[in-house]
């Protein structure tokens, strides 16, 4: 089991037995997402799983939480959400860069703004290396409208 798995399990212990025995479920969409996700067609999806999100606002400015959130991956999004919260969503009208790596298991997803970079990085259950592609077939899309720059 690699660190990540062993924190992340952990989080989702500490979630469980501090919230009465039951964590918190992300997976809820809106009706207008769920949608349109249908339409658009979804790919992939993994429901609360445990994602850290590290956010750098300058050179010696950077911290990282780890999150139970939920991923949807469609043929024209990314979608990371807390339920109704939006933590990160890639369209083709992303205006941030994006990159996308694969480590081993674990998927990182870097948006690059002008003050902000953020990294939401997680470990979807099975199939990483599909996950990494789907994922990076938006962020194609995005840079093939122009909105989304290298």
């Amino acid at each position: 089991m690699s660190r990540g798995t062993v924190a992340g399990t952990m989080l989702a212990a500490a979630l469980a037995i501090g919230g009465g025995g039951c964590a918190p479920d992300t997976s809820a969409l809106t009706a207008e997402w769920q949608q349109r996700f249908e339409t658009e067609g979804i790919v992939r999806r993994a429901d609360n799983v445990i994602v850290r999100h590290t956010r750098q606002e300058g050179p010696y400015d950077t911290g990282y939480k780890d999150r139970l959130a939920s991923v949807i991956v469609t043929k024209g999004t990314v979608l990371i959400h807390q339920g109704k919260r939006v933590l990160l969503e890639v369209t083709p009208r992303t205006r941030r860069r994006i990159d996308v790596r694969r480590e081993k298991t674990r998927i990182r997803v870097r948006a690059v703004g002008e003050r902000l970079t953020e990294v939401f990085s997680f470990e979807p259950r099975g199939d990483a290396a599909g996950w990494a592609t789907d994922v990076r077939a938006v962020v194609a899309l995005a840079r093939k409208s122009g909105a989304a720059s290298d």
